[in-house]
């Protein structure tokens, strides 16, 4: 019995398919790997970068999702940050710029404050250790 055309027709549409899929997939995963490798490790999300590399590496379809939708760094900051320390991934920036500066003066003025307390007591032991050698 001789199979029917109609029958062969579907056979090459779903190993194209097939195909396609797989071409896409590939290339999917070559795009994610080499991306992931070229991130900055600082600006990768939610896990390390070679973890990233080995879920993509080992999880071919799965991971490279994972990479585009969870782990690829954003394309830009949110907002530009006067402080770079508030740039890195897992960092909150200040609500109000104006009170974390308001915040840094105060903490300067107490620096200041112990660091004269600190001058004047040495200041002092100084004196005492003076008079207390010269008597």
């Amino acid at each position: 019995m001789a199979p029917s055309t109609a029958g062969v027709g579907h056979t090459l549409a779903v190993i194209k398919l097939e195909l396609l899929f797989g071409i896409a997939t590939f290339a999917l995963w070559v795009f994610c790997l080499v991306d992931a490798i070229g991130a900055q490790s600082g600006r990768i999300r939610n896990l390390p970068k070679v973890a990233w590399i080995l879920l993509i590496l080992f999880f071919p379809l799965i991971g490279s999702i994972a990479w585009l939708v969870a782990g690829r760094p954003e394309s830009k900051p949110s907002r530009p940050s006067e402080f770079p320390e508030y740039d890195r991934p897992g960092r909150a920036a200040p609500a109000e710029p104006e009170q974390d500066a308001e915040f840094l003066r105060q903490v300067r003025e107490r620096a200041e404050a112990q660091r004269k307390q600190y001058d004047e007591q040495r200041k002092r032991e100084r004196e005492a250790d003076g008079t207390a050698d010269g008597g």
